[in-house]
């Protein structure tokens, strides 16, 4: 699994994560408001477990990662693509329970709640996407364009070049950072 996502089992929200739609789907249909929670240092994966064992629904978008220690021993699993931070979608009930935990450092407000909702979707369309998945520190200026066909057709970001190869940059304005993905330029359309 290179994603995290939990419901709990209140009829208004979307199905769990043993349903068969996409995930970026089930993002979409999920009731109630989002909160970024950010949390102490590596503590992620704890919250969301207090979370689910509640029964609130949250996201956190992990990535795979493949580490060498040897020739013979190789390690694989999955982190957080933004350390630091998870996103809850409930109530006051539910940042209630997350900020018990003892593990949350802060509960951030959301005012564009649609904003959010769209670029959580586009994260995790990009990590589903099966490509090798980067966190990037902030947003960068840039062309701002939309991938136009294959599997991330629709997906918006901002597209710079670099060492010679095309990046697309998908952005959570909340928290001020973007994951980062490798794409062919002729995929792409500027947006005006």
């Amino acid at each position: 699994m290179v994603w995290g996502y939990g419901v709990g089992s209140d009829k208004s929200r979307a199905a769990g994560p043993a349903c068969g739609e996409e995930h970026a789907v089930r993002i979409a249909r999920l009731r109630g408001r989002w909160w970024v929670l950010h949390t102490r240092a590596q503590n992620e994966k704890r919250v969301a477990s207090e979370l689910e064992r509640h029964g609130c629904a949250y996201y956190l978008p992990l990535v795979t990662v493949r580490h060498t220690y040897s020739r013979s021993r190789q390690a694989v699993f999955h982190k957080p693509l933004f350390p630091g931070y998870l996103f809850l979608c409930g109530d006051y009930r539910d940042c209630e329970i997350a900020w018990r935990t003892n593990r949350v450092a802060n509960v951030l407000e959301v005012h564009d709640q649609e904003r959010l909702r769209t670029e959580l979707q586009h994260i995790c369309r990009l990590i589903e996407g099966g490509r090798n998945v980067e966190l990037y520190q902030g947003l960068q200026p840039g062309r701002r364009c939309r991938v136009v066909s294959g599997p991330l057709r629709g997906v918006e970001g901002v597209v710079l070049q670099w060492s010679g190869r095309t990046r697309l940059y998908v952005g959570v304005s909340m928290i001020g950072q973007s994951a980062t993905v490798e794409i062919d330029a002729t995929l792409l359309e500027a947006l005006s």
